[in-house]
């Protein structure tokens, strides 16, 4: 069992992140973990709300998380729909002071494969990406 936590009122910055039974994270992401790429919750994960935050289950790998902040529960619910996982984490309000701890949840819920690179756009950067012409010839970009 694993759990991402983030508890701004008990924890200092560098200690806001930490997965159960693993030594405090190092100086940045995992390196498998870019936040300028766009992320998803992967499909085999399901999300249940608790007065903590949420449950995280992985179906294929029965793999158990617990985000302890709701923040990080929207963050990761809306991944989808953001062209990064920066740009989520803006879109989330995360305040500058806990984006490296944030950062370092989202890796540690990819190195668990809670969520997953995308590598098709979400409908909101498409529909942000249409240009003119795409509206005048709708045959053009099926």
């Amino acid at each position: 069992m694993r759990g991402v936590l983030i508890d701004t009122l008990l924890a200092a910055p560098a200690e806001q992140v930490r997965e159960a039974g693993a030594p405090p994270p190092g100086p940045g992401p995992a390196a498998d973990f870019d936040p300028s790429l766009p992320w998803r919750r992967a499909r085999s994960v399901a999300l249940r709300p608790e007065p903590f935050g949420a449950l995280v289950y992985h179906f294929g790998n029965r793999k158990l998380s617990f985000l302890k902040s709701e923040q990080l529960v929207t963050v990761v619910e809306t991944l989808a729909e953001h062209p990064s996982a920066d740009a989520a984490l803006a879109a989330c309000g995360v305040p500058d002071a806990q984006l490296p701890a944030y950062r370092r949840a989202l890796a540690d819920l990819a190195r668990s494969q809670m969520i997953e690179e995308r590598t098709s756009s979400s409908p909101a950067a498409r529909e942000l990406a249409a240009g003119p012409c795409d509206e005048a010839d709708p045959e053009a970009h099926p």
